[in-house]
């Protein structure tokens, strides 16, 4: 217990915001000091405190922990939609402005709703049964429009929030046994082990359609939360057996030499290295009490309350407080009034409403459970896309005709349940969603259309793509050197008919260049064509495919192009190596070469000093390990090991973006055990221009024969090219969430490559319990 209020005291300086509500983070040591910046909190993280606080209090005699964890809570309740009756996911601690206002029973929110109820079977305070029935109601009026209650938000609760819904909403079914509705506790029960049997986990998300949107499996103890309470209210064998297939699953899928693995995704079986702490003391805890007789416990669980963490709180600590409702208290106050107080039956204190009123044309309540399941066989099964059909799907559009620029085939995507969406940083995403098609068959149609741009993508990227470079003279006569991205079609430079040996350089390309009239270089745009003629076209990234900028100066008849990125403040130096692909096509006979920003404005500006700028288009040498040779724009450096030059170049990366103060970026290098490599991996957040963020994960991969090479140079400054273990094949999400990404509104995935791995769910998906924290 000293130990306990020794903790406590620690966290309280948390709880000394505006509003009363806690700090998100705390540091055991000094308090809110460097951290009191963080002032966004979700709503089960404030609201899940009060049973553990308030037992402390009732044990130690210090009424401070459980007066702030119910000042929490009673803003909790106040800042509730008034209409609606729902609380939101996010607010700030200081001011109680809600930040994020989707409502749900999951991520975010799920462990308050909890509290809510638990806090008046453990306290015996009305105020939480009042809420909980306020909240409940709420609940049950607008999230009720699917099996798995999507959300809604707060101040629009006929208007869904979000097309998924995640693992954390399975204890949803357990707390309604607690609180008595065990109907509806059934009825979802049974539509997550319906996908449990489909793919032997329950995965982190699920569509409105049950499709995977999240494959990851934590081995979280949710739906067996559930399940136990369940079968603790009918006694139905059901869920037993429901419980044994959990536990086959986990033996075969889930079992290693050292534990656990978390499943990486249910589609794959693929385990990640990582066994949270929740597995030992929640999920393996349910299923020994699922499992367990009642003689077979060394105590009453039926007198304790099980925590969000599954810890057991007796209900007699209601007893140790003068503010609330035990037996007792009520016993005098009826004799004071002079009534009698009729002692109520022992037998029905604690338990269920009966089954026979609640299922009053069924004897028992296994035959009455039985019957609730039966009108939902087979539900998920049917549902599924990958459902055979009677018909083959009559195909409207191929992914290897779409193009962007024809609007007619961009309403066609629509109707297939594809919606795209343009990126800050000049990327698209192509996201399926099989409930936003126009018809079913059409919504088949597009899960087929976007499996044909993954093929289509594996089969436009190939691994030689060598960076290229591109070099001329200033105006002082110094040589200036780019760095420049390959391009994935076109001749090779370096052979074919494009390449000249003017310089003396074998395959490079050398003519005076000029940049295109409309500077995006797409179909249609007007352009000059007289002043292209022999030469390389300096274009801009935008609007349509990198292969469609290289077909219009081609025709226009130039000998090579330069494109030109976008994204302000990009540099090769802080940048993995970008290639450009195209469709497939082997139209293309003329190079086409990338600049990232920085490197493309050294070079306008020596366009701008000499109109006639000769520039030449070669493959950057192996041998060279500097972006550029120009002095003022390079500072050499002495490369202490490897170690610091795979370092530096991620220091270098997280610099271009900038983020709050509250963002710190992480950065660990570790070696790679089988192969002495030396991996660097960088966690970096970029603002959205909607006010929202992203995080990206890039690794770095240092090579034995790279860290050799980088030790003998000891004054060149680190090369970015060649040592990037990057992402290069488009990630891709179907109708359960995945992405394809493409260029500009492009028509293939394979026009761009993903140099950064996209590590955050949206804003929306964020997960809630302590436990769970981790995961985000």
């Amino acid at each position: 217990l000293n130990l306990a209020m020794d903790v406590a005291n620690r966290l309280l300086p948390a709880f000394n915001s505006t509003t009363g509500l806690p700090y998100p983070r705390v540091n055991l040591r000094t308090g809110l000091k460097g951290v009191d910046s963080q002032q966004l909190t979700c709503t089960a993280c404030a609201g899940s405190i009060i049973l553990e606080f308030a037992a402390l209090s009732r044990l130690s005699g210090e009424k401070i922990y459980e007066d702030v964890a119910s000042r929490a809570m009673d803003y909790l309740w106040s800042a509730r939609h008034r209409q609606s009756n729902l609380v939101g996911n996010v607010l700030n601690v200081n001011t109680g402005d809600w930040v994020r206002r989707e409502s749900g029973i999951g991520a975010g929110i799920d462990s308050y709703y909890e509290y809510v109820a638990k806090a008046y079977v453990l306290l015996g305070e009305e105020k939480y049964l009042d809420r909980w029935n306020t909240h409940y109601s709420a609940i049950m009026k607008y999230l009720t429009t699917g099996p798995l209650l999507p959300d809604v938000h707060m101040h629009r609760p006929t208007t869904s929030s979000k097309h998924f819904t995640d693992a954390l909403s399975a204890f949803w079914p357990g707390l309604q046994v607690l609180m008595g509705d065990i109907k509806p506790a059934i009825q979802q029960h049974e539509v997550l082990y319906q996908i449990i049997k489909k793919h032997n986990f329950l995965p982190e998300a699920i569509t409105s359609d049950f499709q995977v949107y999240w494959g990851q499996h934590f081995l979280r103890p949710e739906f067996l939360e559930s399940t136990y309470f369940l079968h603790k209210a009918t006694k139905d064998p059901h869920y037993l057996e429901v419980g044994k297939q959990v536990l086959k699953a986990l033996q075969k899928y889930a079992r290693v030499p050292c534990g656990y693995a978390a499943v990486k995704d249910v589609r794959t079986m693929s385990h990640e290295d990582r066994m949270d702490s929740f597995v030992l003391t929640e999920t393996f805890k349910y299923l020994y009490l699922l499992f367990s007789k009642d003689e077979e416990l060394f105590l009453d669980i039926d007198q304790f309350v099980l925590t969000t963490e599954a810890h057991l709180f007796p209900v007699s600590l209601a007893k140790l407080s003068n503010s609330t409702n035990t037996r007792e208290k009520s016993r005098e106050s009826w004799l004071d009034f002079g009534f009698d107080y009729e002692e109520p039956q022992e037998e029905f204190a604690q338990s269920c409403p009966s089954s026979r009123l609640l299922f009053p044309d069924h004897e028992d309540s296994v035959s009455a459970a039985a019957s609730v399941r039966k009108p939902l066989d087979n539900l998920v099964e049917s549902a599924s896309p990958s459902s055979p059909s009677n018909k083959p799907i009559k195909r409207t559009l191929l992914a290897g005709d779409f193009s962007s620029a024809n609007s007619e085939h961009l309403k066609m995507v629509k109707d297939m349940g594809i919606t795209i969406l343009s990126l800050p940083d000049g990327r698209t995403q192509l996201l399926h969603t099989l409930t936003n098609a126009k018809t079913r068959e059409l919504g088949e149609e597009g899960i087929l259309f976007m499996q044909e741009m993954i093929e289509m993508a594996k089969q436009s990227q190939t691994p030689d793509s060598p960076p290229k470079q591109v070099r001329f003279q200033d105006s002082d006569g110094k040589e200036v050197v780019l760095q420049a991205g390959p391009a994935q079609f076109g001749p090779v430079l370096g052979g074919q008919g494009a390449s000249t040996k003017k310089d003396g350089a074998a395959g490079a390309l050398t003519a005076n260049i000029v940049a295109a009239n409309d500077i995006k270089a797409c179909l249609n745009s007007q352009q000059n064509g007289e002043s292209m003629w022999g030469k390389i076209v300096l274009v801009e990234r935008g609007d349509c495919m990198f292969i469609e900028k290289a077909r219009v100066i081609q025709s226009l008849g130039a000998k090579g192009g330069i494109v030109m990125d976008t994204v302000e403040g990009s540099a090769a130096a802080s940048s993995p190596l970008f290639a450009m692909s195209g469709d497939g096509s082997q139209d293309v006979s003329i190079p086409l070469v990338f600049l990232f920003h920085q490197e493309a404005q050294i070079l306008m500006k020596a366009m701008a000093n000499n109109p006639k700028l000769e520039v030449i288009l070669e493959e950057k040498p192996s041998a060279q390990e500097s972006d550029s040779s120009d002095a003022d724009d390079v500072v050499p450096h002495r490369i202490r090991s490897p170690v610091h030059s795979i370092l530096t170049q991620n220091i270098q990366q997280s610099k271009e973006i900038p983020v709050g103060p509250a963002t710190p970026d992480y950065i660990s290098v570790k070696t790679d055990e089988t192969t002495g490599d030396i991996i660097s991996e960088s966690i970096r957040t970029v603002k959205n221009r909607d006010g929202s963020t992203r995080t990206f994960k890039t690794i770095h991969r240092m090579t034995q024969q790279e860290m050799e090479e980088l030790a003998s140079q000891t004054t060149q400054p680190s090369s970015s090219t060649g040592q990037v273990d990057m992402i290069s094949e488009s990630e891709v999400r179907s109708s359960q969430g995945e992405v394809v990404e493409l260029e500009d509104n492009a028509t293939n995935p394979a026009d761009d490559f993903i140099e950064e791995e996209t590590i955050e769910p949206p804003q929306d998906e964020q997960d809630t319990d302590t436990e769970s924290l981790e995961h985000l």
